[in-house]
């Protein structure tokens, strides 16, 4: 969805843009040399009316020469706008709407996001080829990202392995490189997809702390749904996965660890198919207390 907008939005830029350069480079003159030719025959051959009746006519007449072709004006008017927009989304920021539970309870259904276009590099517009790199992801870091199953389908996560690192996940413990990543309990959250309280806990990945949702009691069953790329690197035990992550590829788990559907259930996220680093809740139109910064 966000790949096709995109490419509308170029499509729209192309063709607002071509028509404003030709109407600077031509038409424009053209409109200005018929005008004044106009005014030419109309100053030669005198109406016989009053002043003020004369110089309306003179002012009507010059108009209807001048005037600009309806689709000319609209290309010329939108075309600043949509330039913005497309520079700003393709370079700076893109907003997305969050639209599971599978972040909770970081981000909830319903939350509006920024993400940050440019921190990991950039990259042209729809063919999402990188030009200028800026940085990798960190551990912890929360990515949108195209969906590696379909690539038409954005998904949000947080980055828990990166390249070469190996990540076991077994009986409710994330463990990374031999060593086991702790968690605090911190109360209790109400899920509004399983209408029930689970554990809240808050773990701390690289140099980021942040929230989790847990059920310490629930078994939960680990099966691929797909043989994705590099699934030798994987093994599915009974109450876990343990994966290497490869080069240039990333392991995304969402915070609702009983509740998203992630890498450990259909692999890696290649490092082309990262969108940006999301950062900020602009809007949720049922909590507007949520507006602001996240983890």
């Amino acid at each position: 969805m966000s790949w096709d907008f995109a490419l509308i939005l170029f499509v729209l830029l192309v063709v607002t843009g071509a028509v404003w350069l030709v109407d600077l480079a031509f038409l424009r003159r053209k409109r200005y040399a018929r005008a004044e030719a106009v005014m030419a025959v109309f100053d030669a051959n005198p109406t016989g009316v009053g002043t003020f009746e004369a110089a309306r006519l003179r002012q009507q007449a010059y108009d209807k020469a001048h005037r600009i072709p309806w689709w000319v004006e609209y290309c010329v008017s939108f075309f600043p706008v949509i330039l913005f927009v497309f520079v700003l989304r393709s370079f700076l920021v893109e907003p997305f709407r969050i639209p599971s539970g599978s972040m909770l309870p970081t981000l909830q259904n319903g939350d509006l996001i920024l993400v940050n276009k440019f921190q990991y590099g950039l990259r042209l517009p729809v063919i999402d080829k990188k030009i200028v790199d800026l940085g990798e992801p960190k551990r912890g870091d929360v990515l949108v990202f195209r969906y590696p199953v379909d690539p038409t389908v954005d998904y949000i996560k947080r980055v828990v392995g990166l390249p070469g690192d190996v990540v076991l996940y077994q009986n409710k413990t994330l463990s990374i490189n031999g060593k086991e990543i702790a968690h605090q309990r911190d109360g209790d959250y109400y899920e509004p997809d399983r209408s029930a309280y689970v554990g809240r806990y808050t773990e701390n990945l690289g140099t980021k702390q942040h929230e989790i949702l847990l059920n310490k009691d629930a078994r939960q069953d680990f099966m691929a749904i797909s043989d994705y790329p590099y699934r030798s690197n994987c093994e599915y035990l009974g109450n876990g996965v343990r994966c290497t992550v490869p080069a240039g590829h990333y392991f995304m788990m969402g915070d609702n660890r009983d509740n998203s559907l992630d890498s450990r259930y259909w692999g890696f996220v290649p490092e082309q198919n990262i969108v940006g680093r999301a950062f900020f809740i602009w809007m949720n139109f049922s909590e507007p207390s949520r507006i602001g910064r996240f983890r």
